[in-house]
Formats: structure tokens, sequence, C-alpha cells
């Protein structure tokens, strides 16, 4: 760890989170202390922490809230959950009304099953239309139905994690029609990276981005002054 924060420091990056999601239950308290402590330790991390529909669920992600937790994130595919599932409730409730950030891993890609897709986010933004989620890998490979989701709530991001790389071009390219409308989309749109589980280097997500070419100014909101907003970092 100390070694890949030198990295990033090195790298320019100012602020990140350490993005722990529980694949089963019971997990999610250990992965929250150990972020607690990360975050207390390097001054760059964000405090994150994650949950998993278990009966626990609404009460620790109330208090992890009112402890100064800045975002949190779940993963559909791995938790093999869906985003509606009436155990987490009283946890969307609580998130909706804090407006503390949630991605979600919810797209089909890498592999997909019955969890995985738009379908229980769309449901669920139904119920609670003021989350503020952020759809991970901007939802690959299902691009134009997460697109939809987030030009039609007023609190739904994409972020660019992996997307527009080499890696990703040859098996779940973005659609170059979708292109306008992601330059439309300008203020909800983040960098990710997945750093340092990724098979290229950092760079070259950067250089996916640029070579889009939709302007510096698309550059400058995705890769700091969006994420600056929505996480309210000085």
């Amino acid at each position: 760890p100390e070694e890949r924060v030198a990295l990033l420091r090195e790298f320019g990056v100012r602020a990140f989170p350490t993005h722990p999601y529980a694949h089963k239950p019971g997990v999610a308290a250990y992965l929250n202390e150990w972020s607690a402590q990360f975050a207390a330790d390097v001054p760059e991390v964000l405090r994150s922490a994650t949950f998993f529909p278990e009966p626990a669920a609404g009460e620790y992600v109330a208090a992890l809230v009112e402890d100064g937790v800045q975002m949190f994130k779940i993963h559909l595919q791995v938790g093999e959950f869906v985003a509606d599932d009436p155990v987490l409730d009283p946890v969307w409730g609580v998130l909706e009304d804090s407006g503390t950030p949630v991605t979600v891993h919810a797209g089909s890609g890498p592999v997909g099953n019955a969890f995985t897709g738009p379908d229980s986010v769309a449901r669920l933004l139904r119920r609670h239309p003021r989350l503020r989620l952020v759809v991970a890998h901007m939802g690959a490979p299902e691009y134009e139905d997460f697109l939809v989701l987030a030009e039609s709530h007023a609190h739904v991001h994409l972020d660019t994690t992996m997307v527009f790389t080499d890696f990703f071009d040859r098996d779940a390219a973005y659609p170059a029609a979708l292109l306008p409308r992601l330059r439309d989309l300008q203020p909800k749109v983040l960098l990710g990276s997945d750093f340092p589980t990724i098979p290229y280097p950092y760079h070259h997500q950067l250089e996916g981005l640029a070579r889009l070419g939709l302007g510096d100014d698309w550059l400058r909101d995705v890769c700091w002054h969006n994420a600056v907003r929505l996480l309210d970092v000085s």
C-alpha cells in the first residue's frame, strides 16, 4: 500500500477512495474498519465504505454516514444481489437523505449474471430519485441504458474506469454514436481507474480520454472539477 500511495502522489492524484465492496454477509464491517484506518493514515484517501443486503445494513450505514464516510461502493455481480433488494430499503433512504455518493458496479461486464444490468438500478431510482449514484465502468457493456439513466436523473453519474482503453476496446468498445451525448453529459462524468488492479499503465486511461477529442474543458471537468464538486473536496 505504501508503494502504491507513493505512485499515486507521483502521478498527481490528490484524492482517491479505497472503494471496498462486500461479497457476502458479515464482510462489510471488516472492510469498513480497514478503510477507516487507511483514511486516517493517508491524507489523500477519501473515506469510503461498503454495505451488503443484510439485516444490520441500515443501522451500520447510518452510523457510517454520521461518522463522516464520504463515499460507498457496491458490486452487484460479485455480491450477487440486485440494487433494489428490499433488505436495502433503509440503506437507500439514509443515503438519499444524506446525499452520500455510491459507486455501483451494475453493468454486465466482465461477466454478467442474473443480478447485473440496468433494470434493478432503474427500479431503484424510481423509488429513490435523489440518490447520488456513480455507475462504474460507465455501465459496460450496457452503455446506452446507463447513459439514459444519467441523462434522466439529476444525480446519476458515470465513471470512466477501463473504458476508452485498448483493453476494453477489444471486446466492449464504447459506441462512437454515443460520444456527442457523452460530451453533453460533461458535468456528470468522472475519471475512474481501478488502480492498481489494471492490465495497462495508469496513464493509458488518461490517453484514452484525451484521444476522444471532446475538448480540454471536458477533460478538466472529468479529471478534476466533477469529482471535487460531487465529493465536496476542498
